[in-house]
């Protein structure tokens, strides 16, 4: 007997139903055999049939799970089910028409009448059970039509068909139309919805129906189908709403009707990216890896990715306690199984750094540390950023070779090219020692460590950066603060990002410094229009206003300095410059220098970067007190003289 807790009445009512079809299906065989004329003279066959028949059905449907799924969701497993008790049943006939042959024997043509019948009685009482129901649901939605919002779908696919089943009871959408460019499928409908034509015919769409939304349902769309159905859409004015990337339904986290609307993002990033995976891996597998800047927007992805591509265990060294306790908890709930060492590290403090190599060992190093707002470090803040890019970056790699590193990637910015401000020369100046690090040998017998770096531009979402700003200024009302019509910068997502450094790190052979292809630049004015409007508004609503570049900012970014040359890889996003030699003696100069204890001024670190760094041309410092030092510090002799790499390091 069925067991099912919660409808056991239901349950009985459709085994008996299962078992009146047999005996339905086995009586019909007869009849159709004998053109509806009884056949007296096999009623001993057919009881006998029918004895052997009924047991049979009742144990198979019961071991294939018949009775688990619900007929109001008939579905394809429910009539795989169907088919194996069939079949079962089938070969019990066969069975018994061979075996048991009393009096006359069983016309064979029942051999086929038989299972054709009971299949069809089965399976046409589930599906005429879920006509039913779907239609007396069809009849309440559409007593409540109006008060649904109409919306356009735009994908007739798998994705599509799935969104409109999820949807069909939803309180909130009534489904008007799809569209898709696939031409093969004009005129054609799902779940009782017509495919309308292609986008081009969005707007008519939009306007016959009255509706003012648009989902998109294409999980794998590019980004540059993405962009165009938002333009469409916008310019019909609609809103325009996703439904999860193909990434992430795949995660098995969201589901299709997980729904949000298009954000700047999906217009500015880019496809995926196609990695090489095998080199990744093989890299990673067993290692333990230490990330600098773990809590920071590329720090924390890149401890993302290294766990997926099979890293040991992570160490995550941030300065900033709460960044450091956002990726642990992230880690505690996503990868348990991964080790993770949390470290309050400050990539200045060289002791420290050597205490924590020493003891963890690290066989690959990722350095993400950096200070990198360019405004903020321009003006009082010129010391502190030289010494956290330049000196941090020289006792990290330091650090990673003297503990027998495999390898050490710095990740380095575009405003290292042709720098106009502290924080992109304190970077360049940063890659010159890595440089120059990577030329020296270790000494013989030491292991050498491959010392690689990887350059690129903004990254979307990334903190500190505009689109966040945008976005709050759009929820405040206003305005969008701008700093020049002309500025442009180059976008990659955080993702993107994080997978061509370990795919640039996987690749190198140590001493290179790779470039990211960061794709076509983006005018600034141009992103804010655009995230005004996707939030619904107009710049009429919202107005844009220009404040003036700041301190250090240049009008564009360029990716490769004067005189640098460039050359390809196997992976199409990823090129190796050639920057000019480093100059002889500037480790152990620089060194010296950024030793010092106390505090130097604006001008100085300028003047100083200005000696190193070819093609640094220093914007002038803004307000009468950009250059004053603040006042130094004397230290106890027993502090001053403690300290690693006090003074010039012999290599």
């Amino acid at each position: 007997m069925p067991h099912n807790q919660s409808h056991p009445l239901r349950t009985l009512l459709i085994f008996l139903y299962d078992l009146l079809a047999v005996v339905l299906a086995w009586c019909g065989a007869m009849l159709l055999r004998f053109n509806f004329d009884w056949p007296a003279q096999l009623n001993v066959e057919i009881v006998l049939g029918l004895m052997v028949l009924v047991p049979v059905q009742l144990v198979t449907c019961q071991a294939v799970g018949l009775y688990r799924g619900m007929w109001a969701f008939a579905s394809l497993p429910d009539l795989r089910r169907l088919l194996r008790a069939v079949l079962v049943s089938f070969i019990a006939m066969l069975l018994y028409a061979l075996l048991v042959r009393r009096g006359q024997a069983i016309p064979r043509s029942i051999v086929v009448l038989y299972p054709m019948l009971l299949l069809g009685i089965m399976a046409g009482g589930r599906i005429a059970w879920r006509m039913w129901r779907e239609a007396r649901q069809q009849r309440r939605r559409s007593g409540d039509r109006r008060a649904r919002r109409p919306v356009v779908v735009v994908g007739a696919g798998r994705a599509g068909a799935l969104l409109l089943h999820q949807l069909a009871g939803s309180p909130t959408w009534a489904v008007v139309a799809l569209v898709d460019d696939d031409r093969n499928k004009w005129g054609l409908e799902l779940s009782g919805v017509r495919v309308a034509g292609g986008r081009a015919h969005l707007p008519a769409l939009l306007r016959q129906h009255g509706a003012r939304d648009v989902i998109l349902a294409v999980p794998s769309s590019s980004t540059e189908d993405v962009r165009k159905v938002s333009e469409i859409a916008l310019e019909a004015g609609a809103r325009l709403t996703t439904v999860p990337s193909l990434a992430e339904l795949l995660t098995g986290r969201v589901a299709i009707n997980a729904m949000r609307p298009v954000r700047i993002q999906d217009l500015l990033g880019r496809d995926a990216v196609q990695l090489d995976v095998a080199p990744i891996q093989a890299m990673l597998a067993g290692r333990r890896v230490l990330v600098t800047g773990a809590g920071g927007s590329i720090g924390g992805e890149l401890c993302r990715q290294l766990a997926r591509f099979g890293a040991r265990s992570l160490v995550l060294a941030d300065a900033g306690e709460f960044a450091l306790y956002g990726i642990q908890q992230w880690f505690a709930e996503l990868y348990p199984e991964v080790s993770v060492t949390p470290l309050t590290l400050d990539v200045k403090d060289a002791a420290a750094m050597q205490a924590a190599f020493a003891r963890w060992r690290p066989h690959l190093v990722f350095h993400a540390a950096a200070y990198k707002h360019v405004p903020l470090m321009e003006v009082h803040n010129s010391w502190a950023a030289l010494r956290n890019n330049a000196w941090g970056t020289l006792v990290a790699a330091r650090c990673a070779r003297d503990c027998g590193a495999e390898r050490f990637v710095l990740i380095s910015t575009d405003k290292a090219v042709n720098p106009t401000n502290v924080m992109g020369a304190s970077k360049r100046l940063a890659e010159m020692l890595c440089e120059e690090l990577a030329a020296r040998s270790p000494g013989p017998g030491a292991p050498r460590t491959l010392m690689q770096i990887v350059r690129f531009g903004n990254v979307l979402g990334s903190t500190g950066s505009v689109i966040p700003k945008f976005e709050q200024q759009i929820r405040q009302g206003g305005p969008v603060t701008v700093t020049h019509p002309e500025i442009t910068r180059f976008f990659m997502s955080i993702p993107e990002a994080a997978q061509l450094v370990l795919q640039a790190a996987a690749m190198g052979r140590g001493g290179e410094l790779f470039v990211l292809d960061m794709g076509e630049p983006v005018k600034i004015v141009d992103l804010a229009r655009r995230m005004i409007e996707l939030a619904g508004f107009t710049p009429d609503e919202i107005a844009i206003t220009y404040t003036g570049l700041r301190p250090g900012e240049k009008l564009y970014e360029e990716v490769l300095a004067d005189g640098e040359k460039v050359c390809r890889t196997p992976h199409p996003k990823l090129h190796i410059a050639r920057p000019d030699p480093v100059p002889a003696g500037l480790l152990a100069e620089a060194e010296a220098w950024l030793a010092h204890w106390g505090p130097r001024s604006d001008a100085e670190v300028r003047a100083q970067l200005q000696r190193w760094v070819a093609g640094y041309q220093p914007a002038a410092a803004p307000g009468p007190d950009a250059d004053t030092p603040l006042p130094a510090v004397q230290l106890p002799e027993e502090a001053r003289s403690s300290g690693v790499f006090p003074g010039p390091h012999s290599i």
